[in-house]
């Protein structure tokens, strides 16, 4: 796939270059490059950012960050199975654990969440820090509400984290999935008071916690361009007219408003896990 020729590869970050030092050169900014590709890619275009990881794989499929933009690229697509072999690769390689809440939240998007909750209980999650905590509550209460178990889902996000009034880069996310299990527990008046906290914490604008609060209070919003018949200003017909020298195209003119096969390792795998499992819709 082509690659733009700003991109250098330096772009990625200085531990993952590091990482790659222990290639060829040339075939270390190859993989840097398609790494770069995946990083701006992966928001607004995952598929792209996943046949990027792809050329990736294959060229470096021995490199612990590979294998990590690998699964978070496949993870962007929904293909679990896939993101959490390579999360798992990459574990294994680096002996890191900051990669456990996102590997319980592939369990839950291949329809496990019970292994989710297994995942929680394991002495790894005392190992992350205090993000990675808290993305391990949030999967979680996620995986509970999985089971249709709203009120335990409401308890697991409860906590110091949820009641501190210290913002932090988590924060907006976990009072906005407090605030929506609270409403799909028919609590509408404490999810009203969770999504306005949201709004406080929500300074970048990532969750739709406003529009959450705007629906609760029946606010709706009109369309500016929209002009109200009644004061809209009249209008001359005359203008209107299509002079002689005017075509009919030309007056409608000026009237208008201005990746290929899989590379995953046998051992990637464990035995356990079915080659088959449907690929399962993630929510929140």
């Amino acid at each position: 796939m082509p690659i733009p020729d700003e991109v250098t590869g330096f772009e990625i970050d200085k531990s993952v270059r590091q990482e790659l030092m222990s290639l060829p050169k040339t075939l270390a900014d190859d993989v840097a490059r398609n790494l770069v590709m995946v990083a701006q890619l992966i928001d607004d275009d995952p598929e792209r950012a996943y046949a990027y990881s792809r050329i990736a794989l294959r060229l470096a499929s021995r490199v612990a960050a590979v294998r990590e933009a690998a699964g978070f690229a496949a993870y962007a697509t929904q293909k679990y199975a896939e993101a959490l072999a390579e999360f798992r690769a990459a574990k294994r390689m680096t002996g890191n654990v900051d990669l456990w809440p996102v590997m319980a939240d592939c369990e839950r998007g291949l329809g496990r969440p019970e292994r989710a909750m297994a995942m929680a209980g394991e002495p790894e999650v005392q190992k992350l820090d205090k993000a990675g905590q808290v993305e391990m509550r949030l999967v979680a209460a996620g995986a509970r509400r999985d089971m249709g178990q709203i009120d335990a889902a409401i308890v697991t996000l409860q906590g110091p984290e949820l009641a501190g009034h210290a913002i932090h880069p988590w924060t907006s996310r976990l009072r906005y999935a407090y605030a929506d299990a609270l409403l799909s527990a028919g609590r509408e008046d404490e999810a009203r008071e969770w999504f306005a906290k949201t709004i406080e914490a929500d300074k970048d604008g990532a969750t739709d916690a406003s529009d959450r609060l705007a629906e609760l209070e029946g606010v709706e919003f009109l369309d500016a361009l929209v002009e109200d018949p009644d004061t809209a200003p009249e209008t001359d017909t005359d203008d209107d007219t299509v002079s002689a020298d005017e075509t009919p195209d030309t007056a409608a003119d000026e009237s208008a408003v201005d990746i290929d096969d899989e590379i995953i390792d046998e051992d990637d795998i464990d035995d356990d896990e079915d080659d088959d499992e449907p690929e399962a819709h993630h929510k929140d």
